[in-house]
């Protein structure tokens, strides 16, 4: 086998490490530049938000050569699985190393300004000194970038313009701009603690500890140490300290961390709960079903850090086109500083000193940071409100996103059935229902719990039943107070009794509206009806219509009966294609398509598996641990149709905000480009262009995050 086919295949190994330091993207770029010079490098990924590194290799290459590189550069580098879950707080930021030797720079600067005043001969060699604290770390780093095969870092660019501004005799300015530009370094480390800060802030919601039960009593471990299989008490007012089902006792539980309802959902035995849910007024026995690395939250926490480690279009867009730039800002300072005096007889103090604030002004950094800065506040933001989006290109895709096409069960509708009517005949509605729920009260169908629902919902008694026989698909019959009962459909019920005008109007017309309609027969004589529909889920309607605000159609593609899809839909005001197949919803998709429509496919992500292959944008419906996220692009956990809206409101949000960033980051350099040459700023406007654009950049993508908070 060839070495490129060893490569290609997909069963080569994949190293992952935690790579701590890396603060903005050239940082990210670095990395990635210095492990592609390893041998049989398949795919280097690196994520700044998530502190990540992933590389697929071949056997020419190590996790050990991989790390070495990484740490080569000045970064840390180290096995994430070794980092348990919620262990990987950072470190505050004025005890970071760049803070501190930013702090050294800056007290070196005072004393120098100090004894330039008390000694001036010594000006000179003080603020020479006071520069070369900041200036030889970051001169080193420059060199180990420029070894492992990035030459054009923000490191170079800064040590050849410092150590310029020293020869032509501006050494005061030199030190001052080491000193701005490690504040500028610090400042970009916070943003991206800040930004990291917020994807592992769901970590926290997991407890500390659990009470584990073992040999008969409780003791209190670790949360992250328990394992599958084992029991763990919640106390009242308690986390959930991981996934697991309900053993013992009853409680409502609060889910708004998982799925972002705002109710507490009652837990019985059999119940499945959440890690990082809150136990309400019961306690519960739990009986753990996936280890701390596998919960929810981890899962949630997983996903979007790998989602960030997918480039966007536009920030590979922007990656190709800055390693054209940095080199073509070094030749125009080059030419700045060169030409003017050798053509037209300029000073050279002048122009070298014009060409090294052109060399500052052109670093690339606010520049390559505006787009993943944005995508990873984007799916930050996404992932606070259950939106999980499997990377930036999904994330660009969604804002152009013209038509979505809904499934209908359990997507458009709640996915169960309720009891929309009763209608009685001689008897009381609350009779009816008891005596159905009366017949249905042994039965698990989904049908005889709508029933015994809308009993207990109308507080209906149900009594005793005696001699149920069971009809296959036809219906249930059964003694119940002296009554001989059978509950059925209107055709078998039909075929033993016959109905009157009336009664017949009343079932078609129940039908008529894609509802299923159950008759009651009591001594041979109708009792009453009961109508059941799958109805819209609450938000359903508002969802559609929030679409319609942003300009995009809505379909439903369904293989339920015509009826029934018809009348969902009517309610919902969309288009309707019913009885249909899962290839049929894959050519529809196709089909539109074909006719310039950018669809998003809406479904529970396995019977709509080739539909939501075929779609632009692929998005599963669901909750917590059961949604199906592996056949989709996006997810939305709280399974709430608006949402579907809000992600794509997101989505043109933050295209919005990188665009708005990109603009910043080139306006600021074009404007500080032309006050330069005209000789209006020097090396200071020049070094604060660039770090101020940066951290503007930063900070407008961090907007993302609130929007986020206050739009959910």
């Amino acid at each position: 086998m060839t070495e490129a086919a060893t490569l290609d295949r997909t069963d080569v190994p994949t190293t992952r490490l935690r790579v701590t330091g890396m603060d903005c993207a050239s940082c990210a770029a670095k990395v990635e530049a210095a492990v592609r010079r390893l041998p049989d490098i398949a795919q280097v990924q690196v994520s700044v938000a998530a502190e990540t590194l992933a590389v697929r290799h071949g056997p020419g290459t190590d996790a050990r050569m991989i790390a070495d590189t990484v740490r080569g550069l000045g970064y840390g580098a180290e096995d994430p699985d070794a980092v348990a879950l919620g262990d990987t707080a950072e470190t505050p930021w004025w005890r970071a190393p760049k803070a501190l030797l930013a702090a050294s720079c800056g007290a070196a600067l005072v004393t120098a300004y100090a004894l330039g005043h008390v000694a001036p001969i010594t000006e000179r060699w003080a603020f020479l000194a006071a520069m070369a604290v900041g200036l030889v770390p970051v001169a080193r780093r420059a060199i180990l970038a420029a070894r492992h095969g990035t030459p054009f870092s923000i490191e170079m660019l800064m040590t050849i313009a410092a150590v310029g501004a020293t020869v032509i005799g501006a050494t005061e300015e030199a030190a001052t701009v080491v000193f701005l530009f490690l504040i500028g370094e610090v400042l970009e480390g916070v943003a991206a603690g800040r930004a990291r800060a917020s994807i592992r802030g769901l970590t926290g919601l997991v407890p500390e500890t659990a009470l584990l039960e073992r040999d008969g009593t409780t003791e209190s471990v670790p949360a992250a140490s328990l394992k599958v299989g084992a029991t763990v008490l919640v106390r009242p007012g308690d986390r959930v300290p991981a996934d697991g089902t309900i053993l013992d006792g009853g409680s409502d539980v609060d889910e708004a961390s998982v799925t972002g309802e705002s109710v507490p959902r009652r837990k019985e035995p059999g119940d499945a709960v959440f890690a990082g849910t809150v136990n309400g007024d019961g306690a519960l026995r739990v009986r753990v079903t996936a280890a701390a690395k596998d919960n929810t939250i981890a899962r949630v926490v997983q996903l979007v850090e790998e989602a960030q480690e997918a480039k966007a279009p536009t920030e590979r867009l922007i990656d190709r086109f800055s390693r054209v730039y940095t080199p073509a800002v070094v030749a125009v300072a080059t030419l700045v500083a060169v030409v003017p005096p050798l053509l037209t007889g300029g000073a050279w103090g002048d122009w070298v000193y014009k060409g090294l604030a052109i060399l500052l002004i052109g670093c690339p950094c606010a520049l390559v940071i505006s787009t993943p800065a944005a995508i990873a506040a984007g799916l930050s933001a996404g992932a606070r409100r259950g939106l999980l989006i499997k990377g930036g290109a999904v994330l660009e895709r969604l804002a152009s996103v013209t038509t979505v096409a809904f499934d209908k069960t359990g997507t458009l509708t709640e996915g169960k059935p309720v009891v929309t009517n009763v209608v009685a005949f001689g008897r009381s509605e609350r009779d009816v229902l008891s005596l159905s729920g009366a017949l249905e009260g042994g039965s698990s169908h989904p049908l005889a719990r709508a029933v015994l629902a809308k009993a207990a919902e109308a507080g209906a008694p149900v009594p005793p039943a005696f001699g149920a026989q069971a009809f296959g698909g036809k219906g249930i019959a059964s003694k119940v107070g002296g009554l001989d009962l059978f509950l059925g459909s209107p055709r078998e019920a039909g075929a033993r009794v016959p109905f009157t005008p009336d009664q017949e109007e009343r079932v078609s017309g129940l039908q008529g509206e894609g509802k299923t309609v159950s008759v009651l027969l009591a001594n041979g004589a109708v009792a009453g009806l009961l109508a059941m529909r799958d109805e819209p889920r609450s938000d359903a309607r508002e969802g559609v219509d929030r679409l319609a605000s942003l300009g995009v159609g809505a379909i439903m593609l369904t293989g339920d009966t015509a009826r029934t899809a018809w009348a969902v839909a009517a309610a919902l005001g969309i288009e309707v294609w019913a009885e249909l197949l899962p290839e049929d919803k894959q050519r529809i998709v196709r089909e539109r398509q074909a006719t310039g429509a950018v669809v998003a496919k809406v479904g529970d992500g396995i019977n709509d598996a080739p539909a939501l292959a075929a779609a632009d944008v692929g998005i599963a419906m669901g909750g917590g641990a059961d949604v199906a996220l592996e056949t989709a692009d996006a997810a939305a956990l709280h399974g709430r149709v608006a949402d579907i809206a809000r992600m794509i409101e997101l989505s043109r949000r933050t295209l919005f905000n990188i665009r708005t960033n990109i603009a910043l980051a080139l306006g600021l350099k074009a404007v500080f480009l032309v006050t330069t040459v005209l000789g209006v700023t020097g090396l200071w406007p020049a070094i604060l262009a660039d770090t101020g654009a940066t951290v503007l950049v930063t900070a407008n993508a961090l907007r993302l995050l609130g929007e986020g908070r206050s739009s959910a």
